[in-house]
């Protein structure tokens, strides 16, 4: 009978995301409210709801834009047979940015902007492609290198 090995160390702690969901998930409402509420003594409450109303409304304009720009792009590579890093990446981006903009507040919104607009996604691209490169070799101890 063939034995089964665990791909992970049993004594491996596995709470790290647990942990930054918790405290993302407790912290970034109360960020937000506070932003919201600085905002609003600063210029007026009416001013401020317009203000964010305005956002929602280019958000969500820019999302449609990106995202069938970025559908185009991913059915492109597709089609040629090339593989389509770069595009699932900015769909990727495209999608977690238009999440983050349908959340009311000032401090999501910035970042949901981040991810979205072309300026700005290229960054983010390489920063989401360092984060995971990070997490496949930590797990797998995969080397990274040039292979000739």
């Amino acid at each position: 009978m063939a034995t089964v090995r665990r791909l992970t160390r049993p004594g491996r702690r596995r709470r790290g995301w647990a942990w930054y969901v918790f405290i993302a998930l407790l912290v970034v409402p109360v960020a937000e409210i506070a932003l919201v509420v600085a905002v609003g003594q600063m210029i007026g409450g009416w001013q401020t709801v317009a203000l964010l109303l305005f956002e929602s409304a280019l958000g969500a304009y820019l999302v449609k834009r990106e995202g069938r720009s970025s559908w185009r792009a991913l059915r492109g590579a597709l089609n040629t047979g090339k593989m389509p890093g770069r595009e699932l990446a900015d769909a990727a981006l495209v999608l977690i940015g238009g999440t983050l903009l349908l959340t009311p507040g000032f401090l999501t919104d910035i970042i949901g902007f981040f991810f979205i607009l072309p300026l700005t996604r290229p960054i983010t691209r390489r920063w989401l492609q360092r984060v995971v490169e990070r997490q496949l070799g930590q797990r797998s101890g995969i080397i990274r290198g040039e292979v000739i």
